[in-house]
């Protein structure tokens, strides 16, 4: 909190101090962390940072809301950063293409990121709950930081109904409390709204908590130092509530205010065209409009996203744009991210290959642009949607003839 100056609305402009548990302002406006820049860039440095043996989200400390060494035992942060020619070449790209794996995170998820820093706050607050709605990631992700703790904290999890297996079973082996709401994911999370109020829960909602952004952020922050802050045109999101849209804004503007980077990328925001609320809000220059959930790719499937203003201001002040894509664009993209880079994502990950395809097909993003990418969640967290992009094992009876008919091309 060295550089923590205050809270601040991104409405009205009020000010508030950094309250660990402090969510918005009085106006209903959404709060957003503010840094001392300068006393920041005076103090720090990226030769400092360099020299840090914490690989991990906390080497960011600087640009971290938190007091004291509070943070979970889990090490989150520092996921693979890819460089991917064949993957480049399948899209139409002649220049790099860089992909981060956040899949690869404790939980499979970049939703790692913002359950650490929200447990970190909640232990600062001196909660023995913390609660939150998810389609999935962020419930698992939360759970399993809630877990590393190893007693004193309890996570209570709001799922919808449709929230995949795999990620339910996650909930359930690391001991959080899963309250499986059937109705969607708008109904599970005004549950678990009420419920927070009601018993007085931390909140980790991420589009409420403004400490969150600040946890989602380091991703990028990462993706700048493995690039030795030589950033890239184009940096590639896929956008479900908004949230970490919002943080990759904020790790840009953190960067650039600090002098640690002197270039930044325009984003790229992908939505599933089932479900693309914020997408459209941009595309119309409305305001923002709820959206059916209609789309295999769970984790961006927020039919009311309540984090839009901060995602829509960080393409805008990008210059960036946003796509929306099929699930069958999806699927394929499943597929080909697989088989092109060995990296296996989840379909609301997929999906951001998916939109990079449209967009390099339309001409928006041009053959010679350098391009990264966030794969936010591991497919193994779907592994039914995995099998409709993959299609199914050959089955074949233990006979070698039989095996060889196939394999030059007989039917067995």
């Amino acid at each position: 909190m060295r550089y923590v100056t205050h809270l601040e609305c991104i409405v009205c402009k009020r000010r508030y101090p950094p309250d660990p548990d402090k969510y918005l302002c009085t106006c209903g406006g959404l709060l957003e962390v503010a840094y001392d820049y300068l006393r920041l860039s005076r103090e720090w440095d990226r030769m400092s940072l360099a020299h840090s043996a914490d690989y991990s989200m906390w080497r960011y400390r600087p640009l971290l809301p938190v007091r004291g060494d509070i943070r979970p035992p889990l090490r989150v942060g520092w996921t693979p950063l890819y460089q991917c020619p064949r993957l480049a070449e399948d899209l139409g790209l002649k220049d790099s293409l860089w992909l981060k794996d956040d899949g690869l995170n404790p939980t499979g998820s970049l939703k790692d990121r913002a359950s650490a820093l929200a447990v970190a706050k909640a232990r600062e607050a001196g909660a023995s709950t913390i609660a939150c709605s998810s389609t999935g990631n962020a419930a698992s992700s939360l759970a399993g930081n809630v877990a590393s703790l190893g007693g004193g904290m309890q996570a209570v999890i709001f799922v919808p109904k449709r929230a995949p297996q795999g990620k339910l079973a996650q909930l359930l082996i690391f001991g959080a409390k899963v309250i499986s709401v059937q109705g969607n994911y708008r109904e599970a999370y005004e549950l678990s709204a009420a419920a927070i109020q009601r018993w007085g829960w931390y909140n980790r909602n991420a589009a409420i908590n403004p400490y969150l952004v600040e946890g989602k952020k380091t991703a990028v922050l990462e993706l700048a130092e493995q690039l030795h802050w030589q950033m890239p045109d184009w940096l590639v999101l896929t956008v479900g509530d908004g949230c970490t849209m919002a943080g990759a804004g904020k790790a840009l503007r953190d960067l650039w205010s600090i002098g640690f980077i002197d270039k930044v990328p325009r984003l790229i925001g992908v939505q599933a065209a089932g479900c693309a609320p914020i997408y459209r809000a941009w595309a119309r220059g409305e305001q923002l409009i709820p959206a059916d959930e209609n789309t295999l790719a769970d984790s961006i499937a927020v039919g009311v996203p309540r984090n839009p203003d901060k995602a829509l201001a960080a393409v805008r002040d990008t210059q960036g744009v946003m796509v929306t894509v099929e699930d069958a664009e999806i699927l394929e993209a499943m597929k080909l991210l697989g088989r092109s880079s060995g990296v296996f994502a989840e379909p609301a990950s997929a999906a951001g290959v998916a939109g990079l395809k449209r967009l390099v097909a339309q001409g928006t993003v041009a053959p010679w642009h350098t391009v990264a990418l966030i794969s936010t969640g591991n497919g193994l967290k779907d592994t039914a949607n995995a099998l409709k992009a993959a299609g199914q094992a050959l089955k074949i009876e233990p006979d070698l003839d039989k095996l060889a008919a196939y394999l030059e091309g007989e039917t067995p």
